[in-house]
This record gives structure tokens, C-alpha cells and sequence, in this order.
């Protein structure tokens, strides 16, 4: 980071803190010897009494919170800079990795300074003051409850698998009281009807039979199935489900709707079985041509379609051209 020189009336090596628009940062003052300056010597500007060079340390305000939340982890424990050191090296020797030892200058500056400690560093100091990492990610402002929502900020063409593993942390905002009035028969405008919201922690949800389900994202290119599942669709899947039905529905709509994967990525979509061969059959108005693979050599059957959770955007409108050849769409 470059020296930035400044007229200013401090005495030497000291520290203060300035605020600009966006960050608050820690500034070390040095005097600069090759100047001195007597009282009203320079015509240019205010009389100072020496030149200093300031060395500016942008840190997050969270750090510095998030140092000293650690620090009081330490207090509570008795521990001195030197215990967790120690600590530290053991952790290191244990995983064959030196990234995990904490020095002492390391540790102060963590705590005093606002220093940011890298992974390897944040999950030693977990384990040593017995420290949720979860909860220590947090204080750094990396909240990891929040990384499936952070991912659809991207739009990703190709249909595929979500593998974040289950939060049992934090809270999602649900109605917890309706109307009694409501009638679930017909069609409502249900956000009316919606009496108090609360939070609900996530661990409640392990009542839910999640072990068994998956879910992945249909890819904004992949028309595969539309429209009875468009591009962008989250669907949830059977993983129990995995043999392709041949009979036993009477409208599309009832049609058993597979997850399969295959060597060059995952697809969505109705099957059908002949003479050792998975038919994959897209929806008619996808204009697309079926695929057939030999299986179960060249595909894999993930499990079936049991919900969908779809966004009708008009403003987003479809493609104008489909592929028809079947090469082209076997990414999808």
C-alpha cells in the first residue's frame, strides 16, 4: 500500500482512527526526520510542528468486533497468548499442516488490530475455545445460512444438482397465524390472509423427511420439460423412487417426471423402456427430439420429480429458436 504524506499536529508513534465514507481504518503515525518545520516557517500552509508519515491500514469495523469477541472467548478460559499457541501447534502436528499454528504476534493482532485469520487459523481458534465455526464465520460477516439464497444471484445454463448440506442454524421468516376464515378450496390471494409472521428456526424442519430428498436446479437454457417445468425451476427429488414407470397415468400432468444423470450432465424428464434402452421424451412444445441411452450403462436414474417451485415471470420471455438435434440438447 503506498505512504501518504500529511500535516498533521500529533505527537510521534501513536494511533488514531478517521472515518471517510465506507470504512473506518487504523492509521500508524511515524515522524518523517528529514523535516522539520519551526512555527510559521512555511508560507504554503498551516505551521506544523513536524511532518509524519501515515501509513493507512483499511479494516472492517466487523473485525475488530469479531477480534475481541474472540479475545473474551480467551479471557473466560484463562488461556495466555502462549497456551494457544501451543495449542495451535498441536493442531497443526495432528493435521500435518503448519496453515493451523497461531503465532503470538499473529494472535494479538487478531484480536487487537482487526487482523482477519485465514481458515485454517479461524477453525484452530474454534476448536481451542470450544467455539461454534459456524458462529465465528458469522462475526467475520460470512454467513453460511445465507449461501443458497447468494447462489441464485447466478444464473447457471445447465441444469444441475444443489449439494449444500443441510443448515440446522439460523431462522427463515414464516406465517405463523392465518386467518380462520381462510377457504383452502379456492384460489386466494394468500399474503391477505396472513395474520403474523415469525421466525422459525431451521431446526425445526428435521421433522421433514430430508435425508431422502434432493433438490436440484433446472438450467435457464433447458426447456427440456417446459412448459410443465420452465427454465429456472428448483425441483425436489425421490432419491427412493428410482425405477422408470411404464404405465399408470391418464394425463401428462399425472406422468411420472424422472432426474437423470448422464455423462455429459443431468436432465430432467419422462422416460420409457425398450429393448434395454432409456428413452428420455421431452415435452412437445420444447421441440426437441428424444434421446436414448443404453441403460444402465450410459445414465443413472437420481430419483423422481415430487415438487417444483417455478418463478412466472412474463417480463422474461422465452427463446426464439430451439434445437432439435439431439446432440445439441444432450447438455442440457
Amino acid at each position: 500500500m503506498p505512504t501518504t504524506i500529511f500535516k498533521i499536529r500529533l505527537l510521534p508513534n501513536t494511533l488514531f482512527r478517521f472515518q471517510n465514507k465506507t470504512v473506518k481504518a487504523t492509521v500508524a503515525v511515524r515522524p518523517v526526520p528529514r523535516y522539520n518545520l519551526t512555527q510559521g516557517s512555511d508560507h504554503h500552509g498551516p505551521a506544523v510542528r513536524d511532518l509524519y508519515r501515515i501509513r493507512v491500514i483499511i479494516m472492517p469495523e466487523s473485525s475488530e468486533e469479531a477480534g475481541q469477541k474472540l479475545k473474551r472467548a480467551r479471557d473466560r478460559l484463562g488461556l495466555r497468548y502462549r497456551d494457544v499457541e501451543q495449542a495451535s501447534n498441536s493442531i497443526a502436528q495432528r493435521h500435518g499442516n503448519d496453515e493451523f499454528s497461531i503465532a503470538l504476534s499473529r494472535l494479538s493482532d487478531i484480536e487487537n488490530k482487526g487482523t482477519v485469520p485465514t481458515i485454517y487459523r479461524l477453525y484452530s481458534l474454534s476448536a481451542i475455545y470450544r467455539l461454534d465455526f459456524q458462529e465465528v464465520l458469522s462475526w467475520y460477516g460470512v454467513d453460511l445460512t445465507k449461501l443458497p439464497g447468494d447462489a441464485t444471484l447466478v444464473e447457471l445454463e445447465k441444469t444441475h444438482t444443489i449439494q449444500f448440506s443441510r443448515l440446522t442454524a439460523g431462522a427463515v421468516q414464516f406465517p405463523l397465524s392465518l386467518d380462520p376464515g381462510i377457504d383452502l378450496r379456492r384460489t386466494t390471494h394468500l399474503s391477505r390472509f396472513i395474520q403474523k409472521w415469525g421466525s422459525l428456526p431451521l431446526m425445526l424442519l428435521n421433522g421433514l423427511d430430508l435425508r431422502n430428498q434432493r433438490f436440484a436446479f433446472i438450467g435457464t437454457e433447458d426447456y427440456w420439460m417446459y412448459p410443465v417445468i420452465p427454465p429456472g425451476s428448483l425441483v425436489q427429488i425421490d432419491e427412493t423412487r428410482r425405477k422408470p414407470a411404464s404405465t399408470g397415468w391418464a394425463t401428462e400432468y399425472d406422468r411420472p417426471i424422472y432426474f437423470f444423470e448422464h455423462r455429459e450432465g443431468f436432465i430432467c424428464s419422462w422416460c420409457s423402456m425398450d429393448s434395454g434402452n432409456l428413452i428420455l421424451q421431452p415435452h412437445p412444445s420444447s421441440m426437441q427430439a428424444p434421446l436414448i441411452f443404453a441403460y444402465p450403462a450410459e445414465i443413472d436414474v437420481i430419483g423422481v420429480v415430487t415438487g417444483v417451485a417455478m418463478r412466472l415471470d412474463p417480463a422474461k420471455k422465452r427463446r426464439g429458436r430451439f434445437v432439435a438435434d439431439p446432440e445439441a440438447s444432450r447438455g442440457r
